[in-house]
């Protein structure tokens, strides 16, 4: 597993799109899809570090030939 810088721009850019989304929305008075954008935001982005995590421990599994 090599460590690419490109999953750090990957999750900045996430964020910023959601925090772009967030505030249009509430400023349209949707504050309820505001709250979902974000939350579907997070959840994205917890599934790249899952994915990230799972390759890790692969990666350890075959360094200790487990």
């Amino acid at each position: 597993m090599s460590f690419d810088v490109d999953i750090i721009f990957k999750i900045a850019g996430i964020g910023i799109a959601v925090a772009v989304l967030n505030q249009i929305l509430v400023r349209a008075g949707k504050e309820d899809q505001a709250m979902m954008t974000s939350l579907a935001g997070i959840i994205v982005v917890l599934f790249l570090i899952i994915h990230m995590i799972s390759e890790f421990f692969d990666e350890i599994k075959f360094l200790f030939n487990l």
